[in-house]
C-alpha cells in the first residue's frame, strides 16, 4: 500500500523517458529556459520534457529544422563554455534536386546559433556551399506550442484546461495563443525573417539557391509573452540582443573571484560549475537568486537558494546578499494552513504557472518547508562574517528576530524542545525536510515515521541558528538576548545528544517520530549534524567512520543511506541516491571536526565522478551503485542538470580542505589546517575580496603539509595560517 501511495503520489515526476540518455543542451536565461536534442531541436516523440518554458509553462512544444524534408546529420553540438550560446554544426544528407543532379553529404555546411535572452528565443541560421556548383534547396521549420503547465509535463493530469486560440498569421509572423482557466493569455510569437516563401500555423519553408562558396543567414525569433507579466525583450534584430544578453553575462561575471588549478581536469569541473552557477542565477527585484535546477526547479526554492548561496559565500557574497534580502521580503507575517505559511517562516517555493495561479497546485507561494527558516538564520550569520556588512544585517535583524520566533513557536509545536513538521494542508509534502519524498523518512524496520518528524539535521540547524544569531545580537549591542541564544543553543545541544545518539549504531538516528520515538537508520542527514557543529568531537569521528564504510561510501560518493537499511534502493530519489551537495556539506562538517583525510576522499570522488559525466556538470544525483574500474557513475534518470547546489559543491568542498574562512570585520583570512589531495599540487584564487581589499593567493602542496603565498594584495588585509 506504501509503494501505491508513493507511486501515484501527486507531486511524483513521472519517468516517461530519461534524460539520462537524451544528451540534452540546456539554455537559461531569467525565468526562461529551453531544452534540446543534441540538433538543435526541440522535439515531442522521445523527448517529452523538451521545449522552451518561461515563467512555468511550455511555450513551444515543437521546433524541428528540416533539410529537404529530412533531419540534417549531425556534425558536433555544443553550449558555450560560458553557457549562453548553443552552438550546432550539421550538414546536408544526400538528396537530388528537380533536374536530376544529386548532391552529396557533406556539399552544405549549416551553424545553428541560439541564445535565450529576456522571455526570448533567438536563432540564426548559416548556410555556405562548398560545393564547385550552385545548388539549389529547401529547408523548413516545424513548430507546435502546447502552453502546458510544467506540472503537466511532470505527469499530473488536470480535469480541464483553457482554450487554444485560433493561430494568427500576421506576415512572417505566427501567434499561437493560449487562454488559461486563470483568464490570462499566454502567445508564443513566431518571427521568420529573411523571407520564408510560406508560412502556415505550425510552419515556415524557405527555398534558395546558392553560388559555389556563397553563404546565406537566416533568423529566427520566439517571444514568450503573458497577460499582465513582466516585459519580455524590446529588441528586434539577432545581434543587438546577443549584444545585450553578452553585456548583461559579462557584467554578472565582471570582478568575480576566479579558482585555478594544477589540474586541467579539475579546473573544467571548476569553470563548468562556475558557469552553471552563472547561468541559474536570476536578476529579481531583491538581488540576484539562484533558481533551483532544470527543468523542474527552475524557480526560487528557498532551502537551495540558501544552500548555493553558503557553498559559494567565499567567492561571491553577492549572491547570499539577494537570497537574503529576497527571502526576508517573502517571509510568512500570517497563519495560512493551504501554503503551510506561519509568521516567521521561510519560503519553500514560489510558483509561476497557471496551475499555481489556480490554486490547483500549492505551491504559487508554499511554505512547506522545516529546514528554510533556521538556515536563513545560518547564512545571515555566515553572510555577516564574511561581508562585515552591518547595515545589511541590522536591516535583517527584524527577519531574523521573526525566524527565532517561529523556531521556538510554530516550529516547536509541542514544546518538547525539538523543531519538528507535520502537514497542515489537505496537499503539499508529506515529508519537509530536504530529502522530501514520501517514503524517506522511516524505521529500521521499513516503517514509514508518523508526524510530527524531528529530523536530527534540523535540531542542528536551529542550533547553529541561534549561536548565529546570538552572537550578531552581542555584537549589535543587545547583550541579554544574546547571551540566552547562546544558553538555549548549549541547552538544545544537550537534549540532541541524548535522544537522537545510536551508540550501538555509532550514528545520530534520522529522526524522532510523533511518538518521540528514534527512526533509528543510518542515514547521510547525520553528516549534517557536522555541518552545523551540534555533533561531539567522538561522535563527529564515529559518523564519519561510518560514512567511510562500504555501506555508505562508493567511491563516487556517499549514499543517502546505509546500503544495509531496508528500503535502500540505489536507484531512488533519497533511499541510497549520491547527492553531490550533501556531500559537500558533509565534508565541510568533516573538516570542522578536523577530519581532513576523510572530507579529500569525499572531495576525490566526486571529482573522479565529475570526469566521466557529460560536460563535467554534476546532476542534482546519481544512483548509489558501487565503483567499478574503467566504469563511470550509473545515472538517475529524471535528474535536474544542472542544479544549483550541485554545481556550488565544488566550492564548498574546496573551501572545506583548504579549511578557508574569511573575517571581513578583521580583514582577516583564515586557512586552518589547509590539505590538498594528491592529484592538485597547486590551487590559485584570485581576486579574493575581503572587505576593501582583494588579494591572490596560491596554495602548494608538499609531502606532508600545504605552503601558501600572497601573490598580490591591494588594499589592508591579512592571511593567517593555522596547523
Amino acid at each position: 500500500m506504501e509503494e501505491f501511495l508513493r507511486i501515484h503520489d501527486k507531486f511524483y515526476i513521472l519517468a516517461t523517458s530519461s534524460l539520462a540518455d537524451e544528451q540534452s543542451r540546456v539554455l537559461k536565461h531569467g525565468d526562461t529556459f529551453a531544452l534540446f536534442d543534441r540538433h538543435g531541436d526541440i522535439r515531442p516523440l522521445g523527448f517529452e520534457d523538451h521545449g522552451l518554458y518561461h515563467e512555468g509553462t511550455r511555450f513551444l512544444s515543437r521546433l524541428v529544422l528540416r533539410f529537404e524534408g529530412k533531419s540534417p546529420l549531425l556534425l558536433s553540438s555544443l553550449v558555450k563554455e560560458d553557457n549562453d550560446l548553443l552552438v550546432v554544426d550539421v550538414t546536408n544528407p544526400d538528396f537530388e534536386t528537380p533536374e536530376g543532379r544529386m548532391i552529396h553529404k557533406g556539399t552544405l555546411y549549416l551553424r545553428r546559433t541560439i541564445f535565450l535572452w529576456r522571455g526570448g528565443y533567438y536563432e540564426s541560421i548559416n548556410i555556405r556551399n562548398y560545393g564547385l556548383e550552385p545548388v539549389g534547396f529547401s529547408f523548413s521549420y516545424n513548430f507546435e506550442a502546447d502552453h502546458v503547465d510544467i506540472f503537466e509535463v511532470r505527469g499530473l493530469k488536470r480535469e480541464r484546461r483553457g482554450e487554444s486560440l485560433e493561430p494568427r498569421i500576421e506576415g512572417t509572423r505566427v501567434v499561437l495563443g493560449y487562454r488559461g482557466l486563470d483568464e490570462r493569455t499566454r502567445n508564443t510569437c513566431i518571427d521568420f525573417f529573411d523571407g520564408p516563401e510560406d508560412v502556415g500555423a505550425d510552419h515556415a519553408n524557405f527555398s534558395t539557391r546558392l553560388d559555389s562558396h556563397e553563404q546565406a543567414t537566416y533568423h529566427l525569433k520566439v517571444l514568450c509573452k503573458t497577460e499582465g507579466s513582466g516585459p519580455v525583450a524590446a529588441v528586434t534584430s539577432y545581434k543587438a540582443a546577443f549584444d545585450r544578453a553578452r553585456k548583461e553575462h559579462h557584467e554578472l561575471r565582471n570582478d568575480t573571484c576566479i579558482v585555478e588549478t594544477s589540474n586541467e581536469q579539475f579546473n573544467d569541473w571548476l569553470n563548468r560549475s562556475q558557469a552553471d552557477l552563472y547561468m541559474m542565477l536570476t536578476q529579481t527585484d531583491h538581488g540576484l537568486y539562484p533558481y533551483a535546477g532544470i527543468p523542474w526547479f527552475n524557480t526560487v526554492f528557498g532551502r537551495d537558494g540558501i544552500i548555493t548561496a553558503l557553498e559559494t559565500l567565499w567567492l561571491n557574497p553577492d549572491i547570499a546578499h539577494g537570497v537574503l534580502s529576497y527571502l526576508a521580503a517573502r517571509q510568512a507575517t500570517e497563519l495560512i494552513p493551504e501554503q503551510e505559511a506561519e509568521p516567521g517562516k521561510i519560503l519553500h517555493e514560489e510558483r509561476k504557472g497557471e496551475m499555481a495561479a489556480l490554486g490547483e497546485i500549492p505551491f504559487g507561494q508554499y511554505y512547506g518547508t522545516v529546514d528554510a527558516t533556521p538556515l536563513f538564520i545560518i547564512l545571515a550569520g555566515h553572510y555577516y562574517e564574511r561581508t562585515g556588512d552591518r547595515e545589511f544585517i541590522q536591516q535583517l535583524w527584524p527577519h531574523i528576530e521573526m525566524a527565532l520566533d517561529w523556531i521556538d513557536n510554530y516550529g516547536d509545536s509541542d514544546k518538547d524542545g525539538f523543531v519538528e513538521y507535520s502537514r497542515h494542508g489537505r496537499e503539499g509534502l508529506t515529508n519537509q525536510g530536504w530529502k522530501d519524498s514520501d517514503d524517506s523518512v522511516f524505521h529500521h524496520d521499513g516503517r514509514l515515521a508518523a508526524p510530527p518528524i524531528a529530523l536530527c539535521e534540523v535540531q542542528g540547524y536551529v542550533y547553529e541558528a541561534k549561536l548565529r544569531a546570538g552572537r550578531i545580537a552581542l555584537e549589535t549591542g543587545d547583550v541579554d538576548r544574546g547571551r540566552r541564544l547562546l544558553s538555549e543553543a548549549e541547552s538544545l545541544r544537550e537534549r540532541f545528544l541524548k535522544a537522537f545518539w545510536c551508540d550501538d549504531l555509532r550514528i545520530y538516528a534520522i529522526a524522532l517520530d510523533g511518538e518521540k520515538k528514534s527512526c533509528r537508520v543510518k542515514s547521510s542527514n547525520a553528516g549534517h549534524c557536522l555541518f552545523s557543529g551540534i555533533a561531539t568531537e567522538s561522535h563527529a569521528r564515529a559518523v564519519t567512520e561510518n560514512f567511510l564504510s562500504e555501506d555508505f561510501f562508493t567511491g563516487w560518493g556517499i549514499r543517502t543511506i546505509a546500503s544495509r537499511e531496508v528500503r535502500y534502493n540505489p536507484m531512488s530519489y533519497h533511499n541510497g541516491s549520491i547527492w553531490p551537495h550533501d556531500n559537500a556539506m558533509i565534508a565541510y562538517g568533516m573538516a570542522r571536526y578536523g577530519l581532513k583525510d576523510a572530507a579529500l576522499k569525499v572531495l576525490t570522488g566526486l571529482f573522479d565522478a565529475s570526469i566521466f559525466v557529460q560536460l563535467h556538470r554534476l546532476p542534482e544525483l546519481f544512483c548509489g551503485f558501487n565503483r567499478f574500474e574503467r566504469e563511470g557513475p550509473t545515472l538517475y534518470p529524471v535528474a535536474c542538470d544542472p542544479q544549483a547546489w550541485a554545481t556550488g559543491s565544488v566550492f564548498m568542498l574546496l573551501q572545506a580542505c583548504m579549511g578557508l574562512s574569511i573575517q571581513a570585520k578583521n580583514n582577516k583570512v583564515y586557512f586552518n589546517n589547509p590539505a590538498l589531495p594528491a592529484f592538485l599540487k597547486e590551487v590559485t584564487i584570485k581576486n579574493l575580496k575581503v572587505g576593501s581589499a582583494s588579494m591572490d593567493i596560491t596554495l602548494y602542496r608538499h609531502a606532508r603539509d600545504v605552503g601558501i603565498n600572497v601573490t598580490r594584495k591591494e588594499g589592508r588585509a591579512e592571511v593567517l595560517v593555522s596547523k
